[in-house]
C-alpha cells in the first residue's frame, strides 16, 4: 500500500465538471492498493495517517497531528501510484491490485480511518477525476506499508 501525503488548505474532486467531495485544511491522501495488501495493511495505515504530526503547533513546529488541528481527509484512489517506471518507458502496473478486489479494499480502509478522525470525503473509484489542491507548505510525504 502506498499513500501520497498532501497537507492542504483545501482541495476538492471532480467527475464531469461536477464537484463530488471538498475539504479546507487539511489530508489530501492518493491512495494505491498492491497485490497483497490485506486489512492488517490497511488499518495500519489508517492508524498512522491519522496520527501522522505534520501540522504547526502552538510554536510553529511540525507537531500537531490531524485531530489537533480540527482538519478534515479526503482520500482518493489512484493505482497508478503503483506504477512501476525502472524498465522501458511505460510504466507497469503488474503490482495494482485488480479492481474488484481494491474496491472494497479501499471502503474498508476509508471505514477505518473514519474510526480515527471522524468524516472521511473521498474521491469515486474507477473513474476519471481533476484532483484541486492547495499545497499548504507544501508538505508532501508518500507512506508505505
Amino acid at each position: 500500500m502506498r499513500v501520497v501525503v498532501q497537507r492542504v488548505a483545501a482541495a476538492r474532486v471532480v467527475v464531469a465538471g461536477e464537484p463530488i467531495a471538498a475539504i479546507g485544511r487539511g489530508l489530501l491522501l492518493l491512495v494505491g492498493l498492491a497485490i497483497g495488501d490485506s486489512e492488517a495493511e490497511i488499518a495500519w495505515m489508517a492508524r498512522k495517517l491519522s496520527g501522522l504530526r505534520i501540522f504547526a503547533d502552538a510554536a510553529g513546529l511540525m507537531n500537531a497531528a490531524l485531530a489537533d488541528v480540527g482538519g478534515a481527509v479526503l482520500a482518493v484512489p489512484n493505482f497508478t501510484l503503483l506504477g512501476d517506471c525502472r524498465k522501458g518507458k511505460r510504466p507497469s502496473f503488474a503490482n495494482a491490485l485488480a479492481p474488484e478486489i481494491a474496491q472494497p479494499l479501499f471502503a474498508r480502509f476509508v471505514e477505518l480511518l473514519t474510526t480515527h478522525v471522524g468524516s472521511v470525503a473521498t474521491g469515486r473509484f474507477g473513474v476519471a477525476m481533476d484532483v484541486e489542491l492547495v499545497n499548504d507548505g507544501p508538505v508532501t510525504l508518500v507512506v508505505e506499508t
